[in-house]
């Protein structure tokens, strides 16, 4: 039982760390659409639907930002929320649990079209993409999936 509790613990921690990352890096895109703050030239948006950074911080800070410190917090309390239970596809589980899954997918997401539009490939992408990964993995690790059946 206490791996269980070990193995919930890491994938809150994961989800505390992501959002971490996304409000502060999509804070800074807010503050600054210019990209100056994170030192990202505006020639990288060439070709893409923005012509700065403050809509792709918006949606940073509130996709990879507030939905995964909304999904710690329910992973950990096990709360009700109407709303995330309509969009919970996996109706037998906890819809934490279907939202972390969900938050993986938005990550690789996220990074994959990245990498589209700036037609540039990094080992941070990687890494972040290797992190979305491991949040799915973690997720459906059936200790896991075992403390969030309802």
């Amino acid at each position: 039982m206490k791996t269980n509790q070990q193995k919930s613990f890491f994938l809150i921690v994961l989800h505390i760390f992501l959002a971490i990352g996304a409000l502060g890096g999509g804070g800074a895109l807010i503050l600054d659409p210019t990209g100056e703050l994170s030192q990202l030239p505006l020639s990288l948006l060439d070709g893409s639907p923005f012509s700065n950074y403050l809509l792709p911080g918006i949606i940073l800070v509130l996709v990879l930002g507030v939905m995964p410190l909304l999904i710690a917090l329910g992973l950990y309390r096990k709360s009700d929320w109407l709303l995330a239970e309509k969009l919970n596809i996996f109706h037998e589980k906890h819809w934490s649990w279907t939202f972390s899954l969900y938050i993986g997918f938005a990550l690789i997401i996220w990074i994959t079209v990245q990498v589209f539009i700036i037609q540039t490939l990094s080992m941070l992408h990687f890494i972040y993409i290797l992190y979305g990964l491991v949040i799915q993995a973690v997720t459906l690790l059936p200790s896991v999936q075992e403390k969030y059946e309802k």
